[in-house]
C-alpha cells in the first residue's frame, strides 16, 4: 500500500473559512431512550441536501484559479457537490455516470450546471469511463476519496460535532469511498482520541471493509446493495492508507438494517433520508445494545430520494411530499 501524506487537522479547522456557508453549521437531532443516547448531524438541509458540499468546496478552494474544466464520476451527491462549487467559480464540469444512476440525482447535476454523460453499469464503470475521458483530453480528472482536500473538508463535520458536544463515546461514519470516514476520523484521533471511529459499510458492498482490515486495497466482483452512495467495489488506494490511522473499526450492514434507519429517521425526526445516508444510523441501531450508556453519534449525509423510493421504503413518508 503507498504512503500517503496524512490528512490534517489544522487544514480541517481552515476549510471552514474556505466553504460555503449554506454547508457549514448543519443542524443537529438527538435521541434519548431505552439507554441509547444519541447524537445526530443533519447534511440534509442545504441545497444539494447531503454533505458533499463541504468536501468539493475546499478542493476546488485548494485549485489554481485557471477555471480549467474538471471531469468527475459519482453516483448523484459527490458530483451534486462538484457541480455547485464549480458553478461559483465558473469552471466546466462533466460528471460520469452510471446508466443506472438515481434520475434525481442526474437531473439535479444538470439543474447546477454539469454536463452529465451515463455511461457504465455501475459507479465503478462509470468512473473508468471518466478516467478514458480526461486522459484523452487532457483534463482534470476529480476523484472522491482520493484527493486530502475533499476528505479534510468533509472533516469540518466532525469540527461542529465536538463544539456542539465535547464528550462522544462512539461516532459512526457511513463508508463509501472513503472521504467521509477519513476526514471525521482524523479529526477525532486528533482532538477527542478517546473517541471510538467506526465506519459502516453496506454488507453487498464491503470492498472498502475488505481493504481496510487487509491494509491494502481489494475489489470486489460487485456491489449489490439499495445504498447507491456507498456501493463501491473498486477502492481508492489513497482512502484505504487514510483508514488506517483514521478509523477503530468497520462495520457492515444489510439493506434491511439501512431501511430499518431510514424509517427510524423519519419516525423520530420526521426526516426523509436516502439509504447511504442512514448507513452510520444502521449501524448504530444493530449494535444498541453493546451502547448502552455511551453517548454516540453519526451523520445523516444525503436525502435525495425519488418519489417512487420514498413510497417504496418510506410509504408513510409518502402523503407529506
Amino acid at each position: 500500500m503507498t504512503t500517503q501524506a496524512p490528512l490534517s487537522c489544522t487544514n480541517i479547522e481552515e476549510a471552514r473559512s474556505r466553504i460555503d456557508p449554506v454547508f457549514l453549521n448543519s443542524g443537529t437531532l438527538s435521541f434519548a431512550e431505552s439507554g441509547l443516547d444519541l447524537i445526530v448531524k443533519d447534511e440534509t438541509k442545504n441545497p444539494i441536501r447531503s454533505f458533499k458540499g463541504r468536501g468539493t468546496g475546499w478542493f476546488l478552494a485548494n485549485l489554481d484559479d485557471d477555471k480549467a474544466p474538471l471531469v468527475t464520476a459519482s453516483a448523484g451527491n459527490f458530483g451534486q457537490g462538484l457541480a455547485y462549487n464549480a458553478a461559483r467559480e465558473g469552471r466546466p464540469l462533466a460528471v460520469f455516470a452510471s446508466v443506472h444512476a438515481n434520475p434525481l440525482k442526474i437531473e439535479a447535476m444538470r439543474r447546477l450546471g454539469a454536463k452529465v454523460v451515463l455511461d457504465g453499469k455501475d459507479f465503478d464503470a462509470a468512473k473508468e469511463s471518466a478516467k478514458l475521458h480526461a486522459a484523452k483530453h487532457d483534463l482534470m480528472f476529480v476523484e472522491d476519496g482520493a484527493s486530502a482536500s475533499i476528505a479534510e473538508g468533509a472533516g469540518t463535520i466532525a469540527t461542529e460535532l465536538t463544539e456542539s458536544s465535547p464528550v462522544i463515546d462512539a461516532i459512526f461514519v457511513p463508508l463509501g469511498n472513503g472521504a467521509l470516514a477519513a476526514g471525521i476520523g482524523c479529526w477525532f484521533k486528533s482532538r477527542s482520541p478517546r473517541t471510538k471511529v467506526v465506519a459502516v459499510a453496506a454488507r453487498g458492498a464491503p470492498c472498502m471493509a475488505l481493504s481496510w482490515k487487509a491494509r491494502k486495497a481489494t475489489s470486489t466482483p460487485e456491489a449489490r446493495t439499495i445504498a447507491d452512495g456507498i456501493a463501491v467495489r473498486t477502492p481508492v488506494p489513497a482512502a484505504v492508507c487514510w483508514l488506517q490511522d483514521a478509523i477503530d473499526d468497520v462495520v457492515l450492514v444489510d439493506d434491511d438494517q439501512i431501511l430499518a434507519a431510514m424509517r427510524f429517521a423519519h419516525e423520530n425526526w420526521g426526516q426523509i433520508v436516502e439509504p447511504a445516508g442512514a448507513a452510520g444510523l444502521a449501524g448504530i441501531l444493530a449494535g444498541r445494545t453493546e451502547l448502552r450508556t455511551c453517548r454516540v453519534a453519526t451523520v445523516l449525509c444525503g436525502a435525495n430520494l425519488t418519489s417512487e423510493q420514498i413510497s417504496n421504503w418510506l410509504p408513510a413518508a409518502t402523503s407529506e411530499i
